[in-house]
């Protein structure tokens, strides 16, 4: 695919959402509820509005670079590099991936977990005007197929472990190179001899694949020197995928400017607490959170990124009492298990200075148990709740340092502006109504990948002259200029911080010879937050049974992902309708809560 092709493929049908100091636009209506902006009472020492660099993603770990060439970039497994090292590695990768046949406006599939390799590569592919795909590694074959054919990338970075992902799919643009990194790459000696004792004799080998290529190999020759990209700010830096308005994956288009918007914002949000700190790298890169502030945020800022593969709360508690972060992003469910954790009962957490919470609502017990751990062991940090979704970058609201409103999820970040609009309309309602949250800003997504009519959905043009997210997201504002999600328009579950579409496994579930229909929902669970459970009438009035619900998992568990399983099946002889005469999801979900 050209670089023009391919560019043209992302514009198509996108508008971009403008700041409160961009491109002119006009002000917002003195008679709306957030025109006078409420939540600017909250701010403190933070700006209202910051300056933004008119800069790439590269450009922006570049500037770093000079800035502090022998601070630590990333930690990864105890193999650090500083940002002069870095510079130099996302260089090389860059001339190998050139090499390969990457180019301006081409894609690149990352299937990666989050690891040196990941975050090298997504610099790299930022440095030649490429555009990185970043799927979870565990996807199957149907959804890696999925992927590539929406991206058309025809080059591939995943780890050897998964090559077999890989080998059979026939997507509709050829892969032409699969580049394959290990684990070990970025391990001493003595750790690599270990993983290979542990792990390593499990992996697979790799048959012969005369597209593949390995990571060291590719860093490792000197290839010549790739030309860098004249790509600008407005230019798309990456492709995420989330479940959009319509419940199912779409790719999320976002530029530099998106990501170096967040960026600064979260990390003035944070104020001294931020810049040149140690980030616990913990979600992964595939996720919004994990790439754009535990990842960018970190790196524009000089900071430090402890790169953790595996999300895990065990992992995470062993790099806290090892690396000692001062700063911690994650999802309820890790500072649940974080606080029960008996390591942490002995550690010293003197060094946090700032606990951020996403990904979902975050129940005041968990919030009270973390803190107390925490000032139990020489801290004072306190959890602070936020807001965000993928076609905005990530966090874009959050709870002010010094105030607290349970069940709030915030207030928006500097040069964010969010309302509440009767679900439908751009009607905005009065403090306590219950309507859509809109957000306006320089974080919203360029568009969703080849779908314009989505992306008109999503984007819309209201009679301020803003460009609006109309995010799917029910919730109200109070007076004060707090939000509060209270639902979602768009049918996804979160399950452990991660994306679950329910129509995805609904789709897999009414395959099988034997289901007539399915319905999926996300159920309340003390550790997941929402548990994935499924309701299936059998063909033919067939009675469900222990046997037919293994049966229909492990069908499951052949085409999707482990998050977008369900953990449970309830045979039912008929569903529950609406009015209209479709399948009541919501009965059957609050059926669950009662």
């Amino acid at each position: 695919m050209s670089a023009a092709a391919a560019s043209a493929g992302f514009r198509a049908g996108v508008r971009i959402g403008d700041g409160l100091q961009t491109n002119g636009s006009r002000a917002v209506s003195e008679a709306s509820p957030s025109a006078a902006r409420p939540w600017l009472r909250w701010y403190g020492t933070v700006p209202a509005s910051l300056s933004y660099p008119d800069t790439t993603l590269y450009e922006a770990v570049a500037a770093s670079a000079r800035v502090a060439p022998e601070a630590i970039a990333w930690d990864f497994m105890d193999t650090a590099r500083t940002y002069a090292d870095f510079l130099r590695e996302i260089a090389a990768c860059a001339n190998g991936l050139a090499a390969l046949g990457l180019g301006q406006g081409e894609r690149i599939l990352v299937a990666m977990p989050t690891t040196p390799q990941g975050i090298i590569a997504f610099y790299a592919a930022s440095k030649l005007g490429a555009v990185p795909a970043m799927v979870h590694p565990l996807s199957t074959p149907p959804e890696l197929e999925q992927y590539l054919n929406a991206t058309g990338a025809r080059i591939v970075l995943t780890l050897d472990a998964f090559h077999g992902s890989f080998a059979h799919i026939r997507p509709s643009t050829p892969i032409d190179k699969i580049v394959l990194a290990r684990i070990p790459d970025y391990l001493s000696p003595l750790k690599a001899l270990g993983f290979a004792i542990a792990k390593g004799r499990k992996i697979p080998r790799v048959p012969a694949d005369s597209r593949a290529v390995r990571w060291k190999a590719l860093m490792d020759k000197r290839h010549p020197p790739a030309t860098r990209a004249k790509t600008g700010p407005d230019d798309p830096a990456a492709i995420l995928f989330s479940g959009g308005t319509s419940s199912a994956p779409k790719g999320i288009v976002l530029s530099n400017r998106n990501f170096i918007a967040n960026g600064t914002q979260v990390a003035a949000w944070g104020g001294s607490e931020w810049a040149g700190r140690t980030m616990l790298a913990i979600l992964p890169i595939f996720h919004g959170f994990g790439l754009a502030v535990c990842v960018n945020a970190t790196l524009m800022k000089g900071g430090r990124a402890v790169l953790a593969p595996i999300f895990t709360p065990e992992i995470a508690a062993k790099l806290i009492r090892r690396k000692r972060p001062e700063l911690i992003v994650g999802v309820p469910t890790l500072y649940d298990a974080l606080a029960r954790d008996p390591s942490l009962k002995k550690a010293s957490l003197d060094c946090l200075r700032a606990a951020y919470c996403g990904a979902d609502k975050l129940p005041r017990a968990v919030k009270e148990n973390f803190e107390s751990l925490v000032a139990a062991r020489g801290g004072s940090v306190k959890l602070r709740e936020g807001y965000g979704l993928t076609e905005a970058v990530s966090g874009i609201m959050a709870m002010p340092l010094d105030e607290y409103r349970e069940g709030s999820i915030g207030v928006p970040l500097p040069d964010m502006l969010a309302k509440i609009c009767k679900p439908g309309t751009e009607e905005e309602l009065p403090p306590g109504g219950e309507g859509e949250i809109c957000l306006s800003g320089p974080c919203l997504m360029m568009g969703y990948l080849n779908d314009p009519e989505a992306t008109a959905q999503a984007l819309q043009t209201h009679a301020d002259g803003r460009v609006w997210l109309h995010t799917g997201d029910l919730g109200r504002m109070d007076e004060h200029g707090f939000f509060y999600f209270t639902d979602r328009l768009k049918r996804m579950i979160k399950s452990s911080g991660f994306n679950v579409f329910p129509a995805q496994a609904e789709a897999v579930l009414q395959k099988h010879p034997a289901v007539l229909q399915a319905c999926v929902v996300g159920v309340p669970d003390p550790q997941q937050v929402e548990r994935v459970k499924a309701f299936v009438v059998l063909k033919d009035g067939t009675p469900g049974s222990p046997a037919m619900e293994r049966e229909l998992i492990a069908h499951c568990r052949s085409q999707l992902i482990k998050w977008s399983c369900p953990r449970s099946i309830e045979f039912r002889s008929e569903f529950p309708r609406t009015r209209v005469g479709k399948v009541d999801y919501r009965a059957l979900r609050d059926g669950e809560t009662r």
